[in-house]
């Protein structure tokens, strides 16, 4: 199935759901850099994100996906500085529209040692790099403004 009629059936059968996903930054040797991760299905390189959590702020949620996906902690902006759309496919196979609330993480520590360690690589990223490597236009968008 095409990916523009998976997104034409997600945006069709309802409502976008809400995820958080955070934009790890931090001062690399040459510059700003930005930290991706390789989605577990497509290996494209994408923002940490996940799901709200019941208790937790969107800007906590998305610092706790920053840790379990990408090994890292940090000060996280209680406000988003961007948002993007995507189709998500759901185990049972249906797409639904997904629109993530980003927010900035600047990354104070690292760790080798994290949840999704064994499941996803991580990879640190010259900003305007990282802007050339992701899928989604806004993310990009995004990533080109810092």
């Amino acid at each position: 199935m095409s990916r523009t009629l998976l997104n034409l059936i997600a945006n069709q059968v309802r409502p976008a759901f809400v995820q958080t996903a955070a934009v790890c930054l931090r001062d690399g040797p040459a510059g700003r850099e930005v930290l991706l991760v390789r989605t577990m299905r497509l290996g494209q390189w994408v923002l940490p994100k996940g799901w709200p959590m019941k208790g937790k702020s969107l800007a906590e949620a998305a610092a706790i996906e920053a840790w379990e996906e990408a090994g890292v902690r940090g000060s996280v902006s209680e406000n988003p500085i961007g948002a993007f759309t995507y189709t998500k496919i759901k185990k049972s196979g249906l797409p639904v529209s997904c629109r993530a609330q980003i927010f900035r993480l600047d990354v104070q520590r690292i760790s080798d040692s994290y949840p999704e360690a064994r499941k996803r690589k991580r990879k640190w990223f010259p900003i305007a790099e990282a802007a050339e490597i992701v899928r989604d236009p806004e993310v990009r968008d995004l990533l080109k403004s810092l």
